[in-house]
């Protein structure tokens, strides 16, 4: 009851910038321990942290540590029971391998080839791992040789800066359904972006940039594990309300409700678009239109472990198998010796297979293998894990692509709310043009910029 009464106290003068004369400057640093809140620097205003953090992916970590580094004190609230989003290395196998991102894109310029470095963290040039591996396609029907021709020349008119693309899908770029182009527009879009090539904007997809691309041994996971440590997270602390109506914000999770100055919102857009998160009021108009003009792609990536066998196999050895225009398995064999064989998949046939649940879709990838590879593969197959991104209640997709006509949407989105809301991500780490959407680097930039405009705020 003591504590009760000194609390009320404290709070009402604390409210009002000055301590009365009778408490001892012993009973005011001992504050924080009986559960005054801590004081934000906005006058007369009471907060649990000057800027909220939700996510703990690689934009809302990136967000942490610059506003810890611009000396603002923050909380990240993570749904999750691990950090790392989307950029998960998967043990469960009894070997890692990345279910989520595994390439550092653009390596020359992105931040987390230097976050790896610092954090003892070893990556490798493609490249150079390819070299030992190789690759060979099966399928029936084949590719065409006109569709294999038709990538390289639909590749060579996206990547071209000069031209001005259209904000039409990838499909009608290429010429439609039926066009000789038609082959490489379908399996671009379900490989780079995980959707199908109507659904995808060809302007917004030749934005994005180009460069050196970089493996992780150990699991781009590994890098966020570590860049995490000495952040203050909370990790299976979902939030279910943002309230923006009053002065600052307040977030409601299952455990209560914590105030700050603003907001930092990294979860993914498929996850926005869920409704798992209420904003009061609601969201302006033009976030609302960066929201819908944003699709979720299903990239899936999962594992079959062996028990030692190769089947003839060096590591690093890349197996494409075709089964139609719109169907395709690509089997990552036994990378870095691992008894491991990756498998990647995208688009509608991947949202089909993980509707089948993991049992079912283990059984039937296994099917696909030993069609290429033989049945000898079933006696050596010792189990599976599947990482299906479209059915994960926190990220309800892998990454974001445009819409045909919504190139805009990824800066729609980016707009800030009322000052005190501030999207960050990859689905916002094209904005400005930089070409970094749909990337961990993209990301982390966003989380960059994100920060810097919420400490403003304080």
């Amino acid at each position: 009851m003591r504590h009760q009464v000194w609390q009320r106290l404290l709070r009402r003068y604390l409210m009002s910038g000055k301590l009365p004369p009778v408490i001892s400057r012993r009973v005011f640093l001992a504050a924080p321990l009986i559960g005054i809140p801590y004081v934000a620097r906005a006058a007369g205003a009471v907060f649990d942290a000057d800027v909220i953090v939700i996510g703990a992916g690689a934009a809302g970590l990136a967000a942490a540590h610059e506003l810890l580094r611009l000396k603002r004190k923050v909380i990240v609230l993570e749904a999750r029971g691990r950090v790392g989003g989307r950029i998960f290395t998967d043990h469960s196998l009894g070997a890692p391998y990345d279910a989520g991102a595994f390439y550092i894109h653009w390596a020359e310029k992105n931040s987390w080839t230097r976050i790896a470095r610092l954090h003892g963290v070893k990556t490798l040039d493609e490249d150079e791992v390819q070299r030992n591996g190789r690759s060979f396609d099966r399928g029936t029907p084949p590719a065409s040789p006109d569709g294999v021709t038709a990538w390289d020349k639909l590749r060579e008119r996206l990547d071209d800066s000069k031209a001005r693309i259209a904000d039409i899908s990838m499909l009608e770029f290429a010429g439609g359904e039926k066009a000789a182009a038609a082959e490489g527009a379908l399996t671009m879009a379900r490989l780079a972006l995980g959707d199908e090539a109507e659904r995808v904007s060809a302007r917004d997809y030749a934005r994005l940039w180009a460069g050196d691309d970089r493996l992780v041994p150990d699991g781009f996971g590994t890098i966020l594990e570590r860049y995490a440590k000495g952040l203050d997270i909370r990790l299976n602390t979902p939030v279910n309300t943002i309230d923006w109506g009053g002065r600052g914000v307040r977030v409601t999770t299952p455990d209560g409700t914590i105030n700050a100055r603003s907001v930092v919102v990294s979860v993914p857009v498929g996850a926005l678009q869920s409704g798992s998160i209420k904003f009061t009021p609601g969201l302006p108009s033009i976030n609302v239109a960066g929201l819908q003009g944003l699709g979720m792609g299903a990239s899936t990536r999962m594992a079959l472990r062996f028990d030692g066998a190769r089947f003839g196999l060096a590591p690093h050895t890349n197996v494409r198998l075709r089964l139609s225009a719109r169907q395709s398995f690509s089997f990552g064999c036994f990378d870095w010796n691992r008894d491991l064989v990756t498998v990647y998949f995208g688009g509608d046939h991947a949202r089909e297979v993980i509707a089948m649940g993991q049992e079912p879709a283990c059984a039937h990838v296994l099917d696909q293998f030993a069609g290429v590879m033989g049945n000898d593969v079933r006696q050596h197959y010792i189990g599976g894990r599947l990482n299906g991104w479209w059915n994960d209640p926190w990220s309800c997709g892998a990454y974001s692509h445009a819409l045909p006509g919504r190139a805009n949407a990824r800066e729609q989105l980016a707009e800030p709310v009322g000052a005190r809301i501030f999207f960050a991500g990859e689905a916002t780490g094209g904005t400005g043009g930089s070409g970094a959407a749909i990337t961990a680097g993209g990301a982390y930039l966003s989380g960059i910029v994100a920060a810097r405009k919420a400490a403003k705020t304080v």
